[in-house]
C-alpha cells in the first residue's frame, strides 16, 4: 500500500502542478520502439508483442494492449499532463479511427531501430515506414478537421521519439553484420545521421515542436544483467558509457538543428540519470527490486516468455523498477515522464 500511495503522490502532484497550461499542444504524435509502443505490433506478424496477459493487467480494466508494461507508458503520462487524453492509441489498432488520432496517435512499432537492420531482427516496422503511415495520417487529419485546421494541429503538436536501444542491443552487440562494418563510434554516428534526417523529414512535413528521447541505462536492463555473470549481474558499464556517449552526441546535433532549421522547437528528453537513480536507489522511490524484474523470474522474460501461466510473476509491479527484463513498470514510467515533462517538455506548456 506504501508504494501504491507513492506512486499516487507522485503522478497526482504531476498533473495538478501543469493542468492549468495544457492548451497550447492540441495532440501528442509519437514514433518509436517497444518504450512508446501502444500496440501496433499487434497488426504485424512478428514474435514481439504483448497482447495478453500479464501485459496489462494494471492498464485500465485490466486490459492488455500491445505496451510492454503492466500498465501505461511514458507517453499516456505525457499526454494527460499536457491535458489531452490518458491514453494514445496506436495508428494501426483497428478500435480507434482518425476521430481519437486528431488528438494524439502513436506510430512506434517494438524492436524497431534508426537502422533498418534492426528493424529486420524480428520483423517489425522500420523508422521509414512509421513515417509514411505519419503521411498517411496527415491526409486523413486533413479531411477529418479540413487543410487550416489540420494544418495548425500538426504544427502546433508535440512530436516525441523514442528508439535506439535496440539498434545496440539488438544489432550490434548480437549480430556481426553491424560490428564488422562500423567501430562502435562509427556506428553511434550512422544512427545520429538517420535520426538528424529523420527530424528534418518531420520540419519538413511542417512539425515544429519534437523531443528526441536519449538512451536508457541500457547496460542496467535485467537481461544485460542476467548475462553479466563474470561481475554477479552487475550493470554492464560498456552499454551504460556508449549510451552515455551516444546522448552527448544527441544533445550536440540538437543543438545544430535548432540552428538549421528555422522556427523549430527541438529538444533532448534524457531518462539516462533518472532511471539510473531508481537501479542504484530504488528504495528512495518506493521500489524494493531493481535488479531483476516483476515478470517470471525478473531475469530473461520478454513477450510470449512473460506469460499469465508462469507462477514466477510478482503480486505487485509497483515494487519493481521493471515489469520484464526489458521493460519498466507502470509506475518508472510515471516517474520518468515526470521527469521528462519537468525538465525537457515544460517549455512546450507555455
Amino acid at each position: 500500500m506504501a508504494n501504491k500511495a507513492i506512486h499516487c503522490f507522485f503522478l497526482t502532484h504531476f498533473l495538478l502542478q501543469i493542468a492549468h497550461t495544457y492548451a497550447r499542444v492540441p495532440a501528442i504524435i509519437v514514433f518509436g520502439d517497444s518504450t512508446v509502443d501502444s500496440g501496433n505490433n499487434n497488426q504485424m506478424s512478428t514474435l514481439l508483442k504483448s497482447n495478453f496477459q500479464p501485459y496489462g493487467r494494471d492498464f485500465f480494466g485490466g486490459q492488455p494492449t500491445g505496451r510492454f508494461s503492466n500498465g501505461r507508458l511514458p507517453t499516456d503520462f505525457i499526454s494527460e499532463a499536457f491535458g489531452i487524453k490518458p491514453v494514445i492509441p496506436a495508428y494501426l489498432d483497428p478500435s480507434y479511427d482518425i476521430r481519437e488520432f486528431a488528438t494524439g496517435v502513436c506510430f512506434a512499432s517494438a524492436g524497431t531501430g534508426y537502422d533498418n537492420a534492426t528493424s529486420d531482427v524480428l520483423s517489425v516496422m522500420p523508422l521509414w515506414k512509421e513515417l509514411e503511415y505519419y503521411k498517411e495520417y496527415q491526409q486523413e487529419l486533413r479531411g477529418y478537421l479540413g487543410n487550416e485546421i489540420a494544418n495548425e494541429v500538426l504544427g502546433e503538436a508535440l512530436y516525441l521519439l523514442s528508439i535506439g536501444t535496440n539498434d545496440f542491443l539488438e544489432n550490434y552487440y548480437i549480430l556481426p553484420k553491424r560490428s564488422l562494418e562500423f567501430s562502435i563510434e562509427g556506428y553511434q554516428n550512422f544512427l545520429l545521421g538517420i535520426c538528424g534526417n529523420f527530424i528534418t523529414e518531420l520540419y519538413n512535413l511542417g512539425a515544429r515542436k519534437l523531443s528526441i528521447t536519449g538512451l536508457p541505462p541500457m547496460g542496467c536492463l535485467p537481461l544485460e544483467r542476467t548475462t553479466n555473470i563474470m561481475l554477479g549481474g552487475a550493470c554492464i558499464e560498456e552499454y551504460n558509457n556508449v549510451a552515455k556517449d551516444f546522448n552527448e552526441k544527441l544533445k550536440g546535433m540538437i543543438a545544430n538543428l535548432n540552428k538549421q532549421l528555422a522556427g523549430i522547437r527541438l529538444v533532448l528528453s534524457n531518462p539516462y540519470d533518472i532511471l539510473l537513480e531508481m537501479v542504484q536507489n530504488p528504495e528512495f522511490f518506493g521500489f524494493e527490486e531493481a535488479a531483476k524484474a516483476c515478470c517470471g523470474t525478473g531475469r530473461f522474460e520478454m513477450s510470449y516468455m512473460c506469460d499469465k501461466i508462469n507462477p514466477f510473476t510478482c503480486s505487485d509491479a509497483n515494487k519493481y523498477v521493471f515489469w520484464d527484463s526489458f521493460h519498466p513498470t507502470e509506475k518508472t514510467n510515471g516517474i520518468v515522464a515526470y521527469h521528462v515533462v519537468k525538465n525537457s517538455l515544460a517549455e512546450f506548456l507555455w
